[in-house]
């Protein structure tokens, strides 16, 4: 019984956590080719029109431990315009929340020639989600007027805004998802606030000669969130290694919270610990297609459990135009 009421208070943390994170909660995406996931405006950013599938899975001995899956195409119409649509479902425990994106992004070419890369682009994201709270299995031995021990559904819009811009083989990012505030009716609006309101932003440099088969990619990517003002930082190193066929990836990323979070030792002393990540990643681009895996490993005292495994599988078609004369993975 103790058991059960320690891995329930675990999940009920899990889900409040990813409540912050509205949406498509931010992973480690961004390094397996999935830039789109987190950025509205590198819809159609790349050469090539994109499809990518996720699925992620952590504490596979957990019963009903949290799961993800998405589903995302995007491309460029025109020369400007770039268009994308996301399918997402995000399962927390007895808390889960499904949505649809739909993604307007505008490119700016400010290159004077045809094989210098220098593009400021611009997106949006609109979403229409659905939370549901499922009550039935809770515990109501102790009556509380809050759990009504059934299912609780409810539907909202939210936008996301973001801008990237790429120069040569530097590119920096910035996004905020969850523009507008909005309550919740599913959740108590005293203990929960309507501002899910979070900033991205990221910064990286692709080191190589030009048509190397090597190439070497440090970034680093930061978040906070607006209401309860928790900060992170990923550390990110990634290396390419071309051949005739596609390219091989992959790399390392340290992602730390710079808040600590209190918890109640045993002996009724009070600790405070800054959640760590290690993910290594690894992938492969054969002509069209793409495959990605992560593994996430969390470095701290407190676990339920580790091992949160991702796969990401991808296609890309109808390229534009011949490559930039840069080391520019993310557009070439």
């Amino acid at each position: 019984m103790l058991y059960k009421k320690i891995l329930f208070s675990l999940l009920l943390l899990w889900g409040l956590s990813s409540r912050a994170q509205e949406g498509i909660p931010v992973y480690w995406d961004y390094l397996t080719e999935n830039l789109y996931l987190l950025h509205p405006s590198m819809a159609g950013a790349a050469n090539a029109n994109q499809i990518r599938l996720t699925a992620r899975q952590q504490w596979f001995d957990v019963e009903d431990a949290p799961n993800l899956y998405t589903a995302s195409v995007n491309g460029r119409v025109g020369e400007k315009v770039g268009l994308g649509a996301i399918l997402f479902s995000d399962e927390n425990g007895n808390f889960s929340q499904r949505g649809v994106f739909a993604t307007f992004a505008y490119h700016l070419l400010l290159s004077r020639n045809y094989v210098d890369l220098n593009q400021l682009s611009f997106g949006v994201n609109v979403g229409v989600m659905q939370n549901t709270l499922d009550e039935s299995a809770f515990d109501l031995t102790d009556f509380d007027p809050i759990i009504s021990g059934g299912s609780q559904t409810d539907n909202y819009f939210n936008v996301d805004i973001g801008m990237s811009y790429y120069f040569l083989d530097f590119y920096a990012h910035a996004t905020v998802k969850n523009v507008l505030p909005r309550e919740r009716a599913i959740f108590t609006p005293q203990l929960e606030s309507t501002n899910q309101r979070r900033y991205l932003a990221s910064v990286g440099y692709v080191f190589g000669k030009y048509n190397s088969p090597w190439s070497y990619e440090p970034s680093l990517m930061f978040q906070a969130t607006d209401e309860t003002q928790e900060v992170s930082v990923d550390v990110n190193g990634k290396v390419y290694r071309k051949f005739d066929w596609g390219k091989l990836w992959g790399g390392l990323s340290y992602r730390r919270n710079l808040d600590g979070a209190q918890y109640l030792n045993g002996d009724g002393s009070v600790t405070s610990q800054r959640s760590q990540y290690l993910t290594p990643f690894l992938g492969v681009t054969y002509k069209s297609f793409v495959v990605g895996y992560t593994y996430t490993y969390q470095q701290n005292d407190i676990v339920l459990s580790n091992g949160f495994h991702q796969i990401t599988l991808g296609y890309d078609f109808g390229e534009r135009r011949e490559p930039y004369e840069c080391n520019c993975p993310a557009i070439n």
